[in-house]
């Protein structure tokens, strides 16, 4: 609901706060007071187009600032903006015809502004802000009206999973070259690793192996030397070791002191035997084919090539030949797969076919229903031949099935309905609009109503009819209305007026609430253009009819 609205600087209005309530607001005015800058001002706050013409002669910058009740909104949600104590939308122009948007002091884009604006109010009359012109939201009514929601769920989740299968198989059919390239490719690649039948660790030992090879023959020289000097060579280091055991253990059997030598020099001994057991082993490996070499390096080789093409290390390229065989494996089952969604695909299509028929006539037998209620509104709204049709047509499936809905309308008996985006602005537009929201008063959700010019051309029993139907219509909505018509304004539940004074070289445009005895006066205004006793009556009994009505 809105609560309150702020103007600074808009058009003529140099500074202007006003309040509405719950119900039928109406505001009431001489002609050129300045009642539709009211509706003007909402319609910018809410996302309207802006230029400098919107500034107060004079000043800098122009500001609208609006307060509404609400404590949820899917879309400010989705920006981060709290809303649960309310909402305040604030629209700054500045001379230059730039502006500014603000939701609860957090800067938003004019898109933003206008597409949160939809969801809270409609504006009808001499604007467009008229969300019930939208084929879209038509549609959504009809749906509403008609409580087929649960169906376009239905149809609409169908819809995706068949999309969803659809772009899957084309994938499939247009990456056809692209994976047989792949597939030659991933088994190549395979092949390749495969045939080199690495091994974990691998390479480590092949370049300690190398480094011995290409020191070959200094080894087998210092193996040699060594060897000879620890046993082979007279004088050895053994040799000369066993004459010291010799000389010990004759020692130590006389003196027994020198065990612990001995033992120590047979501990050495045992030691430098084993020494010389594996330096001969050693010695005897320098001892292989010269072509062992060139195969170490070719080894050696092969794996520096593969690890240019699928790692660095042996580990790696084992481990994406694993990658490529699971990708392989995924890739050769893809044909098969795609025969299985074909299937799947063709079994959902049916589905949602036999879905979307059933919405569509679920939605022609509601529009027929909505067409005869309409009908009869709007000859109760000054409309001697109106001819409102739904039309429903159909078009290629789509998330919300196969209709286009189009509300077509004509008031001049001979014409053809059109779509009403068509149809001719100002109250006729605005009488139409009042008869389609008395319809769909139930389902439809924009919390706010703003009517302009709703009763022009209209008078007598007419008003009387649209004054009712704006008081029903208030029952569900917040009705905020612009009226010259008594019948209507008798019936609201708060009513301001606009007036316009001169003021100094320029002139002041005030709005307020009426009281009682103000509201009295006003009416009386309305219904004969001046206050005098027998109107001041008349204003007083139509008051009081209304409020017995309302009872």
């Amino acid at each position: 609901m809105l609560r309150e609205i702020r103007i600074k600087n808009f058009a003529i209005v140099d500074k202007l706060s006003l309040s509405f309530e719950e119900g039928l607001n109406v505001i009431t005015g001489e002609t050129g007071a300045g009642k539709s800058l009211v509706v003007d001002a909402i319609e910018l706050v809410l996302g309207g187009r802006a230029s400098s013409d919107s500034v107060r002669a004079g000043a800098d910058e122009a500001w609208i600032e609006a307060f509404f009740e609400i404590k949820d909104s899917l879309l400010l949600d989705s920006i981060g903006i709290a809303c649960e104590d309310g909402v305040i939308v604030k629209r700054v122009v500045s001379s230059t015809g730039r502006s500014r948007a603000y939701i609860n002091d957090s800067l938003v884009t004019i898109q933003t502004l206008s597409a949160f604006g939809k969801d809270l109010v409609d504006l009808h009359g001499q604007h467009e802000h008229q969300s019930l012109l939208s084929p879209a939201v038509q549609r959504g009514l009809v749906d509403s009206f008609g409580r087929l929601d649960g169906l376009v769920k239905e149809v609409d989740k169908l819809h995706d999973r068949y999309r969803s299968l659809l772009n899957t198989i084309t994938d499939i059919k247009e990456k056809a070259r692209e994976r047989a390239q792949r597939i030659d490719l991933l088994r190549y690649q395979i092949a390749e690793i495969d045939a080199a039948g690495l091994q974990g660790g691998e390479e480590d030992g092949l370049r300690e192996e190398k480094a011995i090879l290409s020191n070959l023959t200094h080894l087998r020289y210092l193996g040699e030397s060594a060897f000879s000097v620890l046993k082979d060579e007279d004088g050895s280091v053994l040799e000369k070791l066993g004459m010291l055991l010799g000389n010990i253990e004759e020692l130590s059997r006389i003196d027994a002191s020198a065990a612990e030598v001995l033992k120590v020099l047979r501990d050495a001994d045992s030691l430098l035997q084993d020494a010389a057991s594996s330096l001969r082993e050693i010695k005897e490996m320098y001892d292989c084919e010269p072509q062992r070499l060139e195969d170490v390096e070719s080894r050696l080789a092969l794996i520096e090539d593969l690890q240019r093409k699928y790692g660095e290390t042996v580990e790696s390229i084992l481990d994406y030949r694993k990658k490529a065989a699971a990708e392989l494996e995924d890739l050769e089952g893809l044909e098969e797969r795609g025969a299985e969604i074909e299937d799947e695909m063709e079994k959902i299509h049916l589905a949602l076919m036999e879905k979307a028929d059933s919405l569509s006539r679920e939605r022609k037998r509601t529009a027929r229903r909505i067409e005869g209620m309409l009908r009869k509104v709007l000859s109760e709204l000054a409309f001697s031949h109106p001819d409102f049709r739904i039309e429903v047509t159909e078009i290629p499936i789509m998330s919300t099935g196969i209709d286009r809905v189009d509300f077509l309308f004509s008031a001049n008996p001979g014409q053809p309905p059109r779509p009403l985006n068509k149809v001719a602005s100002g109250g006729e537009l605005s009488r139409l609009m009042l008869a389609l929201k008395s319809v769909f008063a139930d389902v439809d959700r924009v919390p706010v109503l703003v009517f302009d010019e709703v009763d022009a051309g209209v008078g007598g029993q007419t008003a009387e009819s649209v004054g009712e139907r704006l008081r029903r219509l208030s029952e569900r909505h917040q009705v905020i209305c612009i009226t010259h018509l008594p019948q209507i304004a008798s019936r609201a539940v708060f009513h301001l007026l606009v007036t316009k004074e001169e003021e100094g070289a320029g002139v002041a445009v005030t709005v307020r609430g009426l009281d009682q005895d103000e509201r009295v006066r006003e009416i009386a205004r309305m219904l004969s253009g001046s206050v005098s006793g027998p109107s001041l009556r008349h204003a007083e009994e139509l008051l009081r009819k209304k409020r017995d009505e309302g009872r």
